[in-house]
């Protein structure tokens, strides 16, 4: 049998093993190639390339809007299913079997090809992206059985500091081995790439959606070893009993003032978060023309900044609650968003720059950090205040109802690039309804109860 500290090594586990989704598949990797891909398509059906990179942008905008309303509309259904019969677990087997098979189909998705090739991508990312969010709801919910309530801050922050690690280390490795770069066909560690490297068929790039579900497969194993269901006597129900309980739920929002006004701001700043990571690796490939590998340097940065921040954070979190470590990091990414819009490699703001000097790609890199680090600690951080609203009877019905306050709108950032960025006809200015996301949820923290809904 585990003892305590395997099972919280274990629960840190699916942080390991799942981060690559993001870090490899939706920010600086997939997301910038589906981007390169789907310009190129794009320009050969006529369009210049500001109007390629803007329609590419859109199409990735609206897909990911897609997978969002789906994980809105069953995760909290899910969630009260899952409390009810106790089981947990074999949602998590179940949900890591779409992140498998939605990652390894993207390798499929090959350069020169036609509209299917972009609708395949966005359809198997979607189903991998919608497994992974779904099975990091009932991971999360096994959370307060895992320790002392006033220890849970710093698990989250070791969690998350662990989970960006497991990312730095998977796209180092894919930076290392197989992705080129395109001045002398080398990989960034000076290699021949394992796969070799064809510019027709960019294998060392899409080699990127099977690795990530090996990843996976290798790194659960601690988990499912190590991570038991908590003891129940919780009985079996139906759907119709579950939404029941959702409905409940969502009606006893109007007698906790505290949940409510923090579920409505974590769907604002996290919906803006979620489209900094989507659309960081689109915007440095539009606005800067940076190549696959860049955006990959740029990954590491923000990587290697998310875990000592998500850590630190942790100790933070621990020492003065979730809620003014959440407030600071929306106030950096706050930041970060108006320089994006403001920039570009002439300018920041009406401040010139040399545009033949790199001033341009050492702000972006810095901006990357600062997400990386913001980015971690919110999310931990979140975390914890999520918990702080739930009892561990409840928690997997309390992290539903959190996915869906994280995605029931969250197709707004995404379809407000989508649709700012086709106005404009510019990608950066696309970025400016962020700042307006993340300004909201500021404000409604000031009516979050920092001890949430804990004895006081």
């Amino acid at each position: 049998m585990a003892s305590a500290r395997q099972r919280i090594w274990g629960w840190y586990f699916f942080d390991w093993a799942s981060q690559p989704y993001n870090t490899l598949l939706l920010t600086f990797i997939f997301g910038p190639y589906f981007t390169e891909i789907a310009i190129g398509y794009y320009m050969g059906e006529g369009l210049d390339p500001d109007a390629a990179a803007a329609a590419a942008q859109g199409f990735w905008g609206w897909g990911i809007a897609a997978s969002s309303v789906l994980i809105a509309i069953f995760a909290p259904i899910l969630g009260a299913m899952a409390d009810s019969t106790g089981r947990r677990l074999v949602w998590v087997w179940f949900f890591s079997a779409f992140y498998v098979v939605g990652s390894w189909a993207l390798w499929w998705v090959a350069p020169g090809g036609g509209i299917d090739v972009l609708y395949w991508a966005v359809f198997f990312f979607g189903l991998g992206f919608i497994g992974m969010e779904f099975a990091t709801i009932f991971t999360n919910a096994l959370m307060p059985s895992l320790s002392a309530h006033d220890e849970l801050g710093a698990i989250s922050g070791s969690g998350f500091a662990f989970g960006y690690l497991g990312g730095l280390v998977a796209l180092v490795i894919m930076l290392g081995f197989f992705v080129s770069k395109p001045e002398d066909g080398l990989t960034y560690l000076g290699l021949p790439p394992l796969l070799g490297e064809d510019a027709e068929t960019q294998v060392g790039t899409r080699i990127v959606g099977p690795f990530t579900a090996v990843w996976y497969i290798l790194f659960m194993v601690p988990f499912f070893l190590w991570v038991k269901e908590p003891r129940t006597t919780a009985a079996h129900i139906g759907l119709g009993r579950a939404i029941g309980q959702v409905r409940e739920m969502l009606a006893s929002l109007r007698f906790r003032n505290s949940l409510k006004a923090y579920l409505v701001s974590s769907l604002l700043y996290r919906d803006a978060l979620n489209a900094l990571y989507a659309f960081g690796g689109v915007y440095a490939k539009g606005v800067l023309g940076w190549s696959i590998g860049q955006i990959g340097i740029f990954g590491i940065v923000g990587a290697a900044a998310a875990v000592l921040a998500s850590w630190i954070g942790g100790k933070l979190d621990r020492a003065f609650g979730p809620r003014p470590v959440i407030a600071v990091s929306i106030l950096v990414l706050i930041l970060v968003c108006a320089v994006l819009v403001g920039m570009t490699r002439e300018q920041v703001w009406g401040i010139a720059l040399d545009p033949a000097s790199k001033a341009s790609d050492d702000i972006l890199f810095f901006c990357g950090a600062l997400i990386g680090a913001a980015g971690g600690t919110v999310q931990a951080a979140s975390r914890t205040m999520m918990v702080r609203h739930t009892t561990p009877e409840r928690a997997t019905e309390a992290f539903g109802l959190f996915a869906l306050s994280g995605k029931v709108a969250s197709f707004i950032a995404p379809a407000l690039i989508a649709i700012v960025t086709g106005i404009s006809g510019s990608q950066r200015i696309g970025f400016s309804p962020l700042i307006l996301l993340f300004l909201l949820g500021l404000i409604l923290l000031v009516w979050v109860n920092p001890k949430g809904e804990q004895p006081r």
